[in-house]
């Protein structure tokens, strides 16, 4: 097994610390532990044993997951370390080499990464962005074969902020049922909706091969804590186990703890709520940077999530513009390139507001050169 290089995760290893305004973050900027729990929770947070959680996740940790959906029970629920470790789980689960995967591009690409290198045949199917980064499900239909094991799909999407409309979810479970194959939702973005309406998850449409995997990272904006979860059957929680077994073992003690806390209805209102505060008041700061450049830029706003993805007229490529802006201004933003896209930026505009406006003038330093 020889994975290849996760271009995205490496450059923001190597810099989103080196430098002084970070806008390659897909989520909103986290808060502390003062700023999210009242006196009585840190106490008890404080005076929690370090001991080791349970490897399924704890009992009322899985329950509040399980509630975020619907006819899920907290056995149908696996808590992993982060989102990241939940796809790592699901697709060691469920596919092996010479299995086939359609995978929805743009995306966060570390399940193309996993599934590559353990010999799955990955087959792209491009959101199109004429129809406002959605699926051309006539298109998604005739590359299902009798070799399809699995359908992936990113909703909301990364990096587009796009989310499928409830009768595409259906659309695509329908494809994938004639073809008796998986579909793998990664959902980390959920909650994040401009409109205050959640996405349609894919484990509420009752299909029996449906995979959702989630966590706090992005909608929430609580990073990390590495808090994630896979849901779906019973036979692929009991199979997904077995893996789990094998990689982090249990999530972090405190972060269970904490996790089940955030996961309360009225305190996942509340954080919720507090995520798409700042995603409207930062989106229109975006959104008139982007007039100020009379149609150098074009991009569709996201529906959700904290990303703006949009391409440019410059004559340069997307990666070079990047280091460039990085060198010069310190300030790092994505490049198309690192998707496959070139003359596509991402802006991560979850940041402090004062934060993203001065990241914006430093860059223009570097855009109206162009």
């Amino acid at each position: 097994m020889k994975f290849e290089t996760f271009i995205l995760e490496r450059e923001q290893s190597l810099w989103e610390n080196e430098v002084h305004y970070n806008l390659s973050e897909s989520g909103v900027h986290p808060g502390t532990i003062n700023d999210l729990f009242d006196q009585d929770d840190i106490n008890e947070i404080l005076n929690t044993e370090l001991t080791y959680s349970p490897t399924q996740g704890s009992p009322e940790l899985r329950d509040a997951i399980s509630g975020l959906y619907e006819n899920v029970s907290a056995a149908d629920v696996l808590v992993t370390n982060g989102s990241a470790e939940a796809n790592l789980v699901a697709i060691l689960t469920l596919l092996s080499a010479g299995d086939e995967l359609i995978y929805m591009v743009p995306n966060y690409l570390q399940i193309r990464g996993i599934a590559r290198a353990i010999g799955v045949d990955v087959k792209e199917i491009a959101l199109k962005e004429e129809l406002n980064w959605k699926l051309d499900l006539d298109e998604l239909e005739s590359m299902v074969t009798e070799k399809t094991k699995m359908i992936a799909v990113c909703h909301p999407n990364n990096p587009t902020g796009s989310v499928l409309p409830h009768d595409q979810v259906k659309a695509i479970i329908d494809i994938a049922d004639t073809a008796g194959a998986y579909v793998l939702s990664d959902e980390v973005y959920r909650g994040a909706e401009l409109n205050g309406e959640e996405s349609t998850s894919f484990i509420n449409m009752g299909y029996e091969k449906a995979v959702v995997n989630c966590g706090l990272s992005k909608a929430y904006g609580f990073p990390g804590l590495r808090v994630g979860w896979t849901i779906g059957s019973n036979s692929y929680m009991h199979s997904a186990w077995k893996v789990k077994d094998h990689t982090s073992i249990c999530l972090g003690r405190l972060s269970d703890l904490m996790a089940t806390k955030i996961l309360q209805p009225e305190m996942r209102q509340q954080t919720l709520a507090r995520t798409r505060s700042v995603l409207h008041a930062n989106l229109d700061i975006i959104k008139n940077w982007v007039d100020s450049y009379n149609n150098h830029f074009r991009f569709i706003p996201p529906e959700a999530g904290a990303m703006a993805f949009m391409s440019y007229s410059f004559d340069v490529n997307s990666t070079q513009l990047v280091e460039r802006i990085r060198d010069e201004q310190s300030v790092l933003l994505v490049a198309g390139d690192w998707y496959g896209m070139d003359k596509y930026l991402r802006f991560g505009y979850g940041a402090k507001k004062e934060h993203l406006i001065k990241a914006l003038e430093l860059s223009d330093k570097v855009f109206k050169t162009l």
